[in-house]
């Protein structure tokens, strides 16, 4: 047996292959318009088809080969919650998977440019960088294979959008023969491209030298403006516009186009279409996690997720697109479809829940009604996706989903319609088109 010195090329291989991955899952001042949801987790760890919203990142990235860790930034407090799905990731990837808590929001290039040593540990290859609200199929070995045969130090995932919703997004001009983004701009106020940014990326070590010159120049900025004090902002880098914007064009920035699955996640609404996405590709990734129907089971119809513990009657039908939490109960005669149950909540006899999320330890009574009004795509075009929802529009609000909040109290017999119930109300009769407070 030969040692490693006879072979040297043995040991370049095993560095050359090295990745790490990113997951960038910002903090409590951001995603507000995920509230009241946002008031009990993290919205990264908030339950999208039956696992929390980053699950689904860390599952994608484990099964690259040659992942050796993966790093979470944000200025989240690293709480119980937190600390015990770091854990339990852990364990069940076999993966080391670390929070790197930012000093203060430092923007989507800042935290990677701080903890830049952390992420260079080891000499890695390349390493791929999520935002933490986005759904998607994440092709990350065909952005592996592609960032391979030509490599560069930024590779982007694109999608395609229409024209009006790609406004709403980062849009991308590239050359279509050798896939070089040529221009970048960040939600433009007139028609660019219907090539938009995902949100998931691949880069090389040296990705990180134009975000140290960024952090120069908003160091020389801050000095410029206060010569007594070193800017607080100098650490703030937006990736979008500091980086992919000024850089598009100097061969340096490439795309990847993707026709799979793909939407943000930035409001409640958003959460429960992107549960359906997943929900349809548990078929093909994970079929165990979808219920089957079962002699003396409920009515399955369509694609539906339970969690072990929940107690669901017979008599129940459910589906399609629902997600039922731990120990949930549902009772006899409930019809669930299109809906988030959540951690410990009670459905009562005879209960129907359309287009809606029932909070953590909420109570729906008998023969009441809980419904929402879904705000999908249009189905007409393959190329839609998800409206940036606005709450209000004139003074009044806009139909939308249906939220409980944690621990609400539905009696019995009365229509929640279009409604956001926030934390801890218990209502006495129904609602319509009202946020109550």
């Amino acid at each position: 047996m030969q040692s490693w010195s006879h072979k040297p090329w043995i040991r370049e291989v095993t560095i050359a292959i090295m990745l790490k991955a990113v997951i960038l899952i910002g903090g409590p001042q951001k995603g507000t318009r995920f509230r009241p949801l946002s008031f009990e987790v993290p919205k990264p760890l908030f339950p999208v088809a039956g696992v929390p919203m980053i699950q689904h990142h860390i599952e994608a990235c484990a099964q690259v080969p040659g992942m050796q860790e993966i790093l979470l930034i944000g200025f989240y407090q690293p709480d119980e919650p937190l600390t015990r799905f770091l854990e339990a990731a852990q364990q069940e990837f076999n993966l080391p998977v670390r929070y790197l808590q930012e000093f203060a929001p430092l923007g989507t290039g800042g935290g990677l440019y701080h903890f830049r040593d952390q992420i260079l540990a080891g000499g890695p290859e390349a390493f791929f960088v999520l935002n933490a609200d986005v759904c998607s199929d994440f092709p990350l070995s065909a952005m592996l294979a592609a960032h391979r045969h030509q490599p560069h130090p930024f590779l982007l995932l694109g999608t395609t959008a229409n024209r009006t919703q790609s406004l709403n997004y980062g849009c991308i001009v590239e050359n279509p023969q050798t896939h070089e983004v040529l221009h970048y701009v960040e939600k433009p106020s007139t028609f660019v491209s219907d090539i938009i940014n995902c949100g998931i990326y691949l880069f090389s070590p040296e990705a990180l030298k134009p975000l140290g010159d960024v952090f120069q120049r908003n160091q020389q900025n801050g000095r410029l403006e206060d010569s007594s004090v070193l800017w607080r902002g100098a650490g703030t880098i937006r990736l979008e516009q500091d980086v992919f914007s000024a850089l598009a064009g100097q061969g340096q920035i490439y795309v990847h186009l993707n026709d799979g699955i793909w939407s943000q996640i930035k409001s409640a609404g958003s959460a429960l279409y992107a549960s359906r996405l997943y929900l349809g590709q548990y078929q093909f990734t994970h079929p165990e996690r979808l219920a089957k129907h079962s002699p003396g089971g409920p009515r399955i119809r369509g694609n539906v997720y339970i969690h072990p513990t929940a107690k669901v009657a017979p008599s129940a039908v459910l589906g399609p697109n629902v997600s039922i939490g731990e120990g949930v109960t549902v009772g006899e005669g409930v019809r669930l479809r299109e809906s988030i149950v959540l951690h410990g909540a009670t459905l009562q006899e005879h209960t129907c829940v359309l287009h809606s999320i029932v909070g953590w330890g909420s109570t729906v009574g008998r023969w009441a009604r809980v419904e929402g009004t879904p705000n999908d795509p249009n189905p007409n075009d393959p190329r839609a996706h998800m409206d940036s929802e606005s709450l209000f529009k004139d003074g009044k609000l806009l139909p939308a989903i249906t939220i409980l909040g944690c621990r609400v109290r539905i009696p019995a017999e009365v229509l929640i319609l279009n409604s956001i119930v926030l934390p801890h109300k218990e209502l006495s009769r129904s609602f319509t088109n009202q946020i109550i407070l």
